[in-house]
């Protein structure tokens, strides 16, 4: 019998999970995106300082799976601290769809709660200690298995 480790039972998972095709954008509709992710949504709620204040709400979407529709000279950017998180909100509406991470700059953070009805079957939520950022990445394998 072959021994498997949870790390690799996870990678199987994540390559094998089916992806479907996701809709959403800004309240005002001035920003549109798709993307491709499971149906079955895995949330991280952070309590760090921006992430409290906005109630962010959100799941990890490669740069390859995601794809700006329109809106792109409506979006504009907020940074602070390091300045490696792209918080990209639309100019009219106010609204946060997605943002470019600290963790992976190369992909998105989805708020779940901009995407278009109809393609999401489940939703879990998982609280991320983002006031220690660093411990809490180092701690967190599904987050440091996520693609670069």
């Amino acid at each position: 019998m072959e021994l498997v480790t949870q790390e690799e039972t996870d990678r199987h998972h994540s390559e094998n999970q089916v992806l479907v095709k996701h809709t959403g954008g800004c309240h005002c509709g001035a920003v549109r995106f798709e993307l491709r992710a499971s149906a079955d949504l895995h949330l991280l709620h952070c309590n760090c300082s921006i992430c409290t204040k906005k109630q962010i709400k959100g799941f990890f979407v490669p740069a390859s799976q995601f794809r700006l529709l329109m809106g792109a000279d409506n979006l504009t950017v907020y940074t602070f601290n390091t300045k490696q998180a792209k918080h990209t909100f639309c100019k009219i509406c106010g609204v946060q769809s997605f943002y470019t991470p600290r963790s992976h700059p190369n992909g998105y953070v989805v708020m779940a709660y901009c995407l278009d009805e109809g393609t999401v079957n489940s939703v879990t939520v998982e609280q991320f200690n983002g006031k220690d950022w660093e411990k809490s990445m180092k701690e967190n394998k599904a987050l440091q298995n996520l693609p670069k």
